[in-house]
């Protein structure tokens, strides 16, 4: 049975407008076209094609990979869904940078942020010495910088250079302005960790540059104009933990000493290598991991407390390390795979 263009409109949830322009593009040609008044009929056997071309066009997908979708597998198209998804996060990071420049030439606003001095320092001695060395194309210069970003409820620092990653949020004691972020060179940045801690608070003021201002006395830092990576999607895609245990801190630094390399059996109530060294754990789940030994101990080293916490979804994905004591604080390292 024949169904107008109005009857099938309404059963794959398409205007008739629409159906119309994709016949006219060739993606969606009906069924049968009446010669003499040039109505179109529709199939019932159509109804799978045309409601994934509404799918598809719900979420922006180009018509000219519509296309390739229409005739494809399903796993083709969840490929062609993975890559729109991932050129529209980017598009709504840059926007999101670009809206955030805009607006602070726009109001020629000033924005500064008051943070406890002692607060700032350990936030910059946690972060910094994630950032990578300088490198020598634009991503190696942006993976050296620190990612600061101001805004009424805290500031956050971020660092990452590829196998870690480390954000640390400080809850200002004022904030006037807009929101900012910015990048600093993490050495220059570093520098001025000691002279920070020195005060009871510190003003960092963002206009033009970053300054920060300590009493009578300030320290001018100078940013770079570049896109840092999207760590937020980073953080927002972890899946929940299959295992999380809480471990000694000091006596995993220990273990770590002196190795390149170390293979973890970890389950609820001990972490073993082989069967020369166990460590007591409390937690849930059971997994085999392998790591870069100066990679963990160097996220071990930056927290703080007597015990800190592993987060690990699966083998190959990064591993969230969270101190006990300072939920402010979080680091990613990425394991590495064993062999067998």
């Amino acid at each position: 049975m024949r169904l107008t263009i109005s009857e099938f409109a309404r059963l794959v949830g398409l205007a008739p407008s629409a159906l119309r322009f994709y016949d006219d593009c060739g993606l969606l040609p009906p069924a049968e076209v009446d010669a003499t008044n040039g109505y179109r009929y529709y199939d019932r056997s159509q109804q799978p094609r045309a409601q994934l071309l509404r799918d598809l066009r719900e979420i922006d997908l180009p018509l000219p990979d519509v296309r390739l979708a229409l005739d494809a597998s399903a796993s083709e198209v969840a490929d062609l869904v993975r890559a729109h998804l991932r050129t529209l996060e980017a598009k709504s990071t840059a926007t999101r940078t670009a809206a955030t420049r805009l607006l602070t030439q726009l109001l020629s606003q000033q924005t500064t942020a008051v943070l406890g001095g002692p607060e700032l320092a350990s936030a910059i001695r946690q972060v910094a010495p994630t950032a990578a060395p300088p490198g020598e194309d634009d991503l190696g210069l942006v993976l050296s910088c620190v990612l600061v970003e101001l805004g009424p409820d805290e500031v956050t620092f971020v660092a990452t250079d590829r196998y870690r990653l480390a954000v640390r949020t400080v809850r200002p004691v004022e904030f006037d302005g807009v929101p900012a972020r910015v990048l600093v060179r993490a050495h220059e940045l570093a520098e001025v960790s000691r002279w920070a801690a020195a005060g009871d608070v510190v003003r960092v003021e963002v206009n033009g540059g970053l300054a920060l201002v300590r009493g009578d006395e300030s320290r001018e830092l100078q940013t770079v104009d570049a896109e840092y990576p999207a760590y937020g999607q980073i953080l927002d895609g972890l899946t929940p933990p299959a295992c999380r245990v809480v471990v000694d801190r000091l006596g995993l630094l220990d273990v770590l000493a002196g190795r390149d390399f170390v293979a973890f059996d970890i389950d609820q109530q001990s972490l073993r290598i082989g069967d020369e060294v166990k460590l007591d754990v409390i937690g849930t789940g059971s997994v085999r991991i392998g790591f870069t030994a100066s990679l963990l101990a160097a996220a071990l080293e930056a927290s703080v407390g007597p015990d800190v916490l592993l987060e690990i979804c699966e083998p190959a994905r990064p591993v969230v390390v969270r101190s006990a004591d300072q939920g402010t604080f979080t680091t990613l390292v990425m394991p590495v795979r064993l062999d067998g």
